[in-house]
Parts: structure tokens; sequence; C-alpha cells
């Protein structure tokens, strides 16, 4: 099991372990290793989001793969999904993402894909891992000057070449847009991808300062879009994640909606296109039960996995799915990228709107949703709670108060120093009462 990998690759603060000079730069050097372990030619494409240490991290980066005789090219900004996209398309033996996607900007992070796209599998990071404790060599300034074969404008212009051709609307709806891109890396391709299509776009959150990136808006702060949005008297919103693998919904009348309410729109949309590869939907245990019975009714079976896109991208390749994603927004559309894809999500669900003729209201008619309380409480500490006396306590009485009313469930984050509770049912009273029974008990025990 990887220590230093999360549930999206390496996370922490930039500058500091795992991401500082010489843990990066050992990184690239172990990822030649890998790729030459592989029988694999190490040519690698890296891309980036908006944050300032994302320049620097890529440079270090860069030279551990130079070091040990890699051969890198760069994307410049793009958002993560080009990345595996084009990792694919482009045939090299890697793809890097430097990004923490929704993250604060002095976070950063890398996530590695493999040659058809896919992030990298746990034994690949075990490798990683295990080289880098081994290597114990520092970057150097006097690395020769390597000439990239293609400039970062030649790989931004075919992703944005190919998100083009995935809206297949024969009639597109005459729409007006707003558009948080989060001051991410959506910035410079959300607004000209929909206005080239026809749409009437009103960009916000497009002014990267590399300090900005998901600062009070984007995917997790969609308050200021959903004012936007009824102010401007749009059709509808669009949020993004600071590298756009991400994107959640505001409709015309300011209701915000979630990546549950994207699965339930693209099954239903795919469902009467016939292009469903099989009657099961994959999301994970953070999906509303509402989402479930929802599908139900449309003859079609939710499939839950634990948290993390990847976990969601393995179930649904197990099992022949090709519509998959994450309340939080990721949303997998396998026939198209086998990676969340924020803008492709949103081609097709415009593509939806204009094909069926309604706003985002009419298409989620069916789908109710069960109250849900989310509640994130820092943790210094990762106790193992399975077997933490106090913790197993409380939550056995938050079980029984909830047994046949709702469900609780419990998870470290896999990308923060949190504890994430999850309750959902009917009696939302109760639910948050104990939520709030829960966060005083287990801030005394994580803190």
């Amino acid at each position: 099991m990887p220590e230093w990998f999360g549930t999206d690759g390496l996370r922490g603060r930039a500058g500091e372990f795992p991401l500082d000079d010489t843990t990066v730069f050992n990184l690239g050097r172990s990822l030649v290793a890998l790729l030459r372990a592989k029988s694999l030619s190490p040519q690698v494409l890296i891309g980036r989001d908006t944050r300032e240490s994302s320049p620097w991290l890529e440079k270090i980066l860069t030279q551990g793969i130079i070091s040990a005789g890699g051969q890198v090219e760069s994307a410049g900004v793009i958002p993560t999904s080009a990345i595996s996209f084009l990792t694919r398309e482009e045939k090299f033996s890697a793809g890097i993402v430097i990004s923490a996607s929704h993250n604060p900007y002095r976070d950063n992070g890398i996530k590695i894909f493999q040659t058809n796209g896919f992030k990298i599998p746990e034994d690949w990071e075990n490798f990683l891992e295990e080289k880098m404790v081994a290597t114990s060599f520092s970057p150097s300034s006097s690395l020769p000057k390597i000439s990239p074969f293609h400039p970062e404008n030649y790989y931004q212009d075919k992703y944005f070449k190919f998100l083009k051709s995935c809206f297949r609307s024969s009639s597109p709806a005459p729409l007006k847009l707003v558009l948080d891109c989060a001051h991410g890396a959506s910035s410079a391709y959300a607004p000209r991808l929909f206005t080239e299509l026809g749409f009437e776009v009103v960009p916000i959150c497009c002014s990267p300062t590399g300090q900005n990136i998901n600062l009070n808006c984007g995917s997790l702060h969609p308050e200021q879009l959903a004012r936007q949005v009824v102010t401007h008297q749009a059709h509808l919103g669009i949020a993004y994640d600071g590298d756009a693998d991400r994107a959640i919904w505001v409709d015309h009348h300011g209701q915000i909606l979630n990546g549950d309410h994207t699965l339930y729109i693209l099954a239903k949309y795919f469902q009467r296109k016939k292009a469903l590869s099989s009657d099961k939907i994959v999301a994970t245990v953070m999906s509303n039960l509402g989402l479930e019975k929802a599908l139900a009714g449309l003859n079609l079976q939710l499939i839950r996995t634990q948290v993390g896109d990847k976990y969601v991208l393995d179930k649904m390749v197990a099992i022949g799915c090709n519509l998959g994603g994450e309340r939080s927004g990721h949303t997998i559309i396998l026939d198209e990228c086998p990676t969340g894809d924020g803008l492709l999500t949103s081609l097709k669900i415009l593509e939806a709107v204009s094909e069926e003729g309604k706003l985002l209201d009419q298409l989620i008619a069916g789908y109710m949703e069960y109250p849900q309380i989310l509640i994130n409480i820092p943790a210094r500490k990762k106790p193992d709670l399975a077997v933490h006396p106090e913790a197993q306590a409380i939550l056995k009485e938050a079980q029984q108060a909830l047994a046949g009313k709702g469900r609780l469930l419990t998870r470290y984050s896999g990308t923060e120093p949190l504890l994430r509770l999850l309750l959902e049912g009917e009696d939302e009273k109760l639910l948050k009462e104990w939520g709030e029974k829960l966060r005083h008990r287990f801030e005394k025990i994580l803190n």
C-alpha cells in the first residue's frame, strides 16, 4: 500500500515533503526507471494548473526526468483530463499533471497517467516510492536544455479540437451561460470553447494570479455563480475546480446542482439515445440515496465504490459500464475519456439540454434528493477509528439512532487532513442533531 500517494497522486503543501525540491526531482528520476522497467521509452508529457508553485515544480520534475535520460514535453497550463487524452493520443509513455485540484493555492500535487490515459495503478505507485526512498540525488542547475518537439500550443489546440468534436447536437439551443473557471486551468479554454460553439458566455473568475485559484469560487464555492446566473438571467451556470476535472451546475432559478444530478441527467439522456453500454451506473458511497432510487425508476442499477474517481473508473471497466462519477462533480464518460473532464461533461449536459429542449430544472424531474449533511473535521492525526474505543462508542450510538431512518459514513480525506462525516436520511432535524454531536466528539478525538 503506497504511503505517499493518496487517492489522487501526491498532494501536500508546495515546498514541503513530499513536494520539496529533492523529492520531486527524485520522483522524476524514479519515473524514468519505472518506464524502463515496463519496457517503455521514457517520453513524458507534463501539464499544470495556475498555482504560483506549478511552474517551479514542473521545472524540478523535468530536471529529474532529463537527468535520468528521459524526454519531456510541456503542454503548459491545461486541464487534467487533457493530459490523459494527449498521453494516449500522442503515444507518450506517461503523462503528468501538476495540480492540487480543488485545494487552496498553497497546496499542490502530482498525478501520473499511463500511456493509455488511465491513472497509474497502485503497484506503479509502490515502485516509485521504493525507488524514491533508495535515491538521494539533488537537483542540478547545470543540466542541458532540451528543445521541445512541439510547442505548448500544439497540445492545447489538439485538446481543444477534441472537445469541439464531442459536442454532437444537431441544433444547439441559443443558451446564455455563466462560467466560473475558479481562476484555474479552464480559464483559457471554457469561455472560448462555448463561445465558438455559439453560446452566449458570461465568464467569471477567469483571471489567474497564481494565488487566487479556487478562492471563494469554483465548484466548491458556487454561491457567487448562483447569484450571477440570476442577475444575468442566464439559462444555466457551470463551475469548475482548479484543474477542471469536475463540474457542477446552477439552473436558471439559481439552484445549485451536483454530480449526482449530472449522472441522472446523462443516464436518462444516454439511455434514450441507446448510448449506455450496460444497465449499471457507477458512483461512490457519497452519492445520495435519491440517485439510487431515481435510477431504479429508469430500470438502471447504481453500483457504489469507495471515494475516488480512480475507484469509480476501475469498477466501470470491470463491469463494462461507460458512465460513472462522484457527487463532487467528477464525471467519467468512458467512451470519450478515461478520467473526469469538466469541460467534456459540460458539452454533454448542453447537448442534452439542446436535444431534449429542456432546461436543467426540467431534466432533473424525477430525481429527489434525501437530506444529506457533510461535515469536515480537521484531523491533525488520523487514528484507526475501527479500533478506537471512544470513536466506536459514539459511532455505535449514532448508528442506532439512525437505524431504519438513514445512514452514516465516516472516512478520512485522501487529499487533505480531514475526517469527513456523511449523514443522510428523511429526518433532517435528526441528522443535524447527530451531526453536531459527532462533530463535537470527533474534534476532541482528532485534535
